[in-house]
């Protein structure tokens, strides 16, 4: 019986206050519209020509322009010259003593080259494989052409398989004088060398092999 009459009344004081808004909002709605006036026509000109604004021009005289006169160059002042020397140069002591040249007889002349081995001219220094961990070195066994250029290049003996690769490559590169034998250029077989090489770690410290 409580619990009815309570939904009797929340009812009431509900629709009471709906109602009570309405009428509120109603009046507010009704004061702030008002008819408003109807707007004038607006005209506008599309491609307005435009005028180009007058520019006036100022006359400006000029005045008489005077002449200048070119003063005249400064007096040239007399410089002495030098006498010219009346003593002979003196001769240098000693004459210089008369000889027959010599006479080559072009037939029987000859240029004798003395033989010679080969010789190293050029050596590119080889490329740090980038796998190698330590420092290594290879023995390598290769022939010179008659123009200096090693050929036949072997690799004997390495320290470590990744410095194969870099040494062959690295002597290809060299360049020799040739061997001369009786003033020709001849081949050279058999030269051998070894190529180092030298790793460091980060504080420049040498890796040993």
């Amino acid at each position: 019986m409580t619990g009815l009459v309570r939904w009797i009344l929340g009812t009431g004081i509900a629709a009471f206050v709906t109602f009570f808004l309405f009428i509120m909002m109603m009046l507010l709605i009704k004061g702030q519209f008002e008819l408003q006036e109807k707007p004038e026509k607006l005209s506008f000109e599309v491609n307005a020509k435009i005028e180009d604004p007058k520019v006036t021009r100022k006359d400006v005289k000029v005045a008489k322009v005077r002449r200048v006169e070119t003063p005249p160059p400064p007096p040239m002042i007399e410089r002495q010259q030098a006498a010219q020397p009346t003593v002979a140069i003196a001769s240098l002591e000693g004459a210089i003593p008369d000889f027959e040249t010599p006479k080559l007889d072009r037939q029987n002349f000859k240029i004798s080259v003395s033989d010679r081995d080969a010789q190293p001219l050029v050596r590119i220094p080889p490329i740090m494989p980038p796998r190698a961990e330590k420092s290594g070195h290879c023995k390598v066994s290769f022939d010179v052409s008659p123009q200096g250029q090693p050929f036949n290049v072997a690799a004997t003996y390495c320290s470590s398989s990744v410095f194969r690769r870099a040494s062959i490559k690295s002597v290809e590169k060299w360049k020799y004088n040739p061997k001369i034998v009786d003033g020709r250029s001849v081949s050279r077989k058999g030269v051998q060398s070894q190529i180092t090489f030298k790793l460091s770690d980060e504080r420049g410290k040498l890796i040993p092999e």
